[in-house]
């Protein structure tokens, strides 16, 4: 998009200058989704992935977003392959319903650090910082477009929920969960309307919520 801001290691850059070693990005992805948990990574990168990096791939991570499917499966492939340390969290569609959509990130996110191999001695996060963290930390507003480890985190959230997606679409025929990975459009709405509700998704969003009790008094 023009104009807009292409993320970079610029805050890294700046945390590492500091004596940071360990940064850590985190982001989530599916918190919007109707169906299906919230999937969140953390990843740490060492300080000269810019230069151990082939190919400079490092220049092309950016907003999950911003991607095509096929570039994010490519793009985590190398994050994989280079990150000092990677850990993913989930919190599952009763915990969202439970905690709401936002806490429950968070909690996936906890769970992310918490599967980590090494300790992070700070926290990149997207959007607003963790409560309680047990490291220095910056919550960044769209920081999936600022910062190079969170959008790596970000490609890995979204490849990780994306697979999971396509591996149960299967099991709940209908629904389309392949084509549009639980996210509100028109045919996901339909089915909702057709078949009703299924056990993974989120009872407690507003739009499931009404098609649940029209399905339940039809």
């Amino acid at each position: 998009m023009p104009g807009d801001h292409v993320a970079d290691l610029t805050i890294e850059r700046s945390l590492w200058e500091k004596g940071f070693r360990a940064v850590a990005g985190l982001d989530e992805a599916g918190r919007g989704a109707l169906f299906g948990p919230v999937v969140s990574a953390a990843v740490v990168f060492p300080p000269d992935i810019a230069d151990i990096s082939e190919n400079g791939w490092v220049e092309a991570v950016e907003d999950s977003k911003r991607l095509s499917p096929r570039r994010r499966v490519c793009l985590a492939e190398s994050i994989l392959c280079a990150a000092s340390a990677v850990g993913v969290g989930f919190a599952s569609p009763k915990e969202i319903d439970r905690q709401n959509v936002f806490w429950a990130s968070m909690t996936a996110m906890k769970r992310a650090l918490s599967e980590l191999s090494l300790s992070p001695d700070f926290l990149l996060v997207d959007g607003f910082p963790l409560r309680e963290a047990e490291c220095p930390q910056m919550g960044i507003p769209g920081g999936d477009g600022r910062s190079t480890t969170i959008a790596a985190a970000s490609i890995l959230a979204k490849v990780l929920r994306d697979d999971f997606l396509l591996r149960v679409d299967s099991l709940f025929p209908g629904y389309g969960l392949a084509r549009h990975k639980g996210y509100a459009t028109l045919g996901h709405y339909r089915a909702l309307e057709d078949l009703g509700p299924t056990a993974l998704h989120r009872h407690s969003f507003r739009l499931v919520k009404n098609l649940e009790f029209e399905w339940s008094n039809g």
